[in-house]
């Protein structure tokens, strides 16, 4: 049986996260992201929402510790 321990660490961030899991999809061109079943889709096509969500949040992390504002 298979059981989810991911926890953000910070509470109350889930349903933002959600939101910028799907606004990441949609850029990516998954339009129906939020509906689809996400076992029917390749590792790669899942692989690149993660990916992306992490590649932004680093950018936007190190934005803020330089002090730049955000594009």
């Amino acid at each position: 049986m298979p059981r989810n321990t991911n926890k953000p660490a910070v509470q109350g961030a889930a349903p933002f996260l959600d939101k910028f899991k799907y606004e990441v999809a949609s850029e990516l061109g998954l339009t129906n992201y939020q509906t689809i079943d996400k076992g029917s889709l390749t590792s790669r096509e899942n692989g690149y929402v993660g990916g992306y969500m992490v590649r932004k949040m680093i950018q936007f992390a190190e934005q803020q510790l330089s002090g730049q504002k955000l594009q």
